[in-house]
């Protein structure tokens, strides 16, 4: 019999570049995106930070499977398809032929012998039966306008590029960029068999199709943000399993019950206490791990306590100094929300209501409060450099949500009057 592999605790509780072993599988969101992958559309893995989109992609998919590109707040459409081609296998370099726009063209070589992986699909809807594959491309050489849908497509096509395309972090792109990435989609959908997994944080289920209505029935959403107890348990019981210890049930029901639906800090919580209780790798029994769950919660959550504090101050302030305050305001309706409307999101009603309830301006136009809510995500991410993203604004049931789960536990621990004099309000 083959000996039982020692884990250490950083492994199976830390934050882990890989699927940690005490990975979850959640039959409403697995299955979800396992069927989504057969039915030959975009998915969009969307839900807040931390809560396992990366490890639901790395889960299910196999490495060969497809490509992955981290997407930059720097980026237009031209340097995300670049992106995506480099990713392919392309050397790309400038060139001086103009585009019909008015760009320069990109020179795409792959060199002669590179090894591209691709699966060769089949059987019954498509589905992968595991013929993994390496193909040695010739050498060749394109002549590609970035802009153009059309040519990045041949490009791919030309590599033997696998089906699916991920784009991580898609939600630091510019705005403009992403609408511009909505277009291409319908295109990608149309004129070729590749699949796009965008993944992001934020709520909203029809993010992009906001962004180009052509894409209803073209894309599916994974919603990843919901944990429920039952799951939370599995995590830590699973966890617990390979290392051969016991966590204290109250510890485990006052944990689950703090950590507001928040995988990652239900990990770093079992990982605070087995190292107080000394255990650092896998037990040889007998060995039952306790502590105060909610002390661990707010020491995980306090660890952000510089980073958030930053958030208030610098988002308060804005794009630049204005006479009506809005993002001060903004915060203020946050702030002062209880904690049922922050976890289901702040209504543009409750929102406007609280504002001129307390602003001092006699009233704030309604399009002021329209115009800072669609700009949330441009503030934190091209002014504020935030990451991972606090707040962000569902644009189709007109909620302000927050999109940190850390965010909205430390919110719970902290005075409010101090808040409010963070962001510069008087209470």
């Amino acid at each position: 019999m083959a000996e039982a592999r020692t884990y250490t605790v950083y492994e199976v509780f830390g934050m882990s570049r890989d699927v940690p072993p005490n990975y979850a599988v959640r039959a409403d969101v697995d299955a979800a995106f396992v069927d989504a992958l057969t039915q030959d559309k975009h998915i969009v893995v969307h839900g807040s930070s931390k809560q396992g989109k990366t490890s639901l992609r790395k889960f299910n998919l196999s490495e060969d499977e497809h490509l992955v590109i981290t997407c930059s707040n720097k980026w237009a459409l031209r340097d995300l398809h670049t992106a995506i081609l480099k990713a392919a296998g392309y050397v790309v370099e400038g060139t001086t032929t103009r585009t019909v726009g008015g760009d320069f063209k990109i020179r795409a070589e792959i060199k002669a012998g590179l090894k591209i992986p691709f699966v060769e699909m089949g059987g019954a809807g498509g589905t992968d039966v595991g013929h993994h594959k390496e193909n040695k491309v010739e050498g060749r050489s394109l002549e590609l306008d970035p802009t153009d849908v059309n040519d990045i497509i041949a490009g791919l096509t030309e590599a033997e590029t696998p089906k699916y395309i991920v784009l991580e972090d898609f939600h630091y792109l510019p705005e403009e960029t992403q609408k511009d990435f909505a277009v291409a989609l319908k295109a990608f959908h149309e004129s070729s068999n590749f699949s796009f997994i965008v993944v992001g944080v934020w709520i909203d289920e029809n993010r992009m199709t906001q962004h180009n209505g052509d894409l209803g029935g073209r894309v599916i959403s994974v919603n990843v943000d919901k944990w429920n107890e039952d799951d939370l348990r599995r995590v830590i019981s699973a966890g617990a399993e390979l290392l051969r210890i016991e966590f204290d049930p109250v510890f485990v029901d006052t944990v689950v019950r703090s950590a507001m639906d928040s995988v990652w800090i239900v990990q770093e919580a079992c990982k605070l206490a087995c190292e107080a209780a000394g255990v650092f790798q896998t037990q040889g029994g007998n060995t039952t791990v306790t502590g105060d769950g909610d002390a661990l919660v707010k020491q995980v959550v306090d660890s952000d306590s510089a980073r958030f504090n930053g958030f208030l101050t610098h988002f308060a302030d804005g794009f630049k100094a204005t006479r009506l305050d809005m993002y001060r305001w903004l915060l203020y309706a946050v702030v002062t929300a209880d904690h049922g409307s922050l976890e289901s999101g702040i209504s543009y009603n409750e929102i406007s209501k609280v504002i001129n309830a307390a602003h001092p301006e006699e009233k704030v136009n309604l399009g002021n409060i329209t115009l800072s809510l669609a700009a949330i995500s441009t503030l934190q991410v091209n002014k504020l450099a935030v990451k991972p993203i606090v707040l962000d604004y569902d644009q189709t049931a007109r909620r302000l949500a927050v999109v940190d789960r850390s965010f909205l536990v430390w919110l719970q621990h902290q005075e409010r009057s101090d808040l409010l004099e963070t962001i510069g309000v008087a209470s």
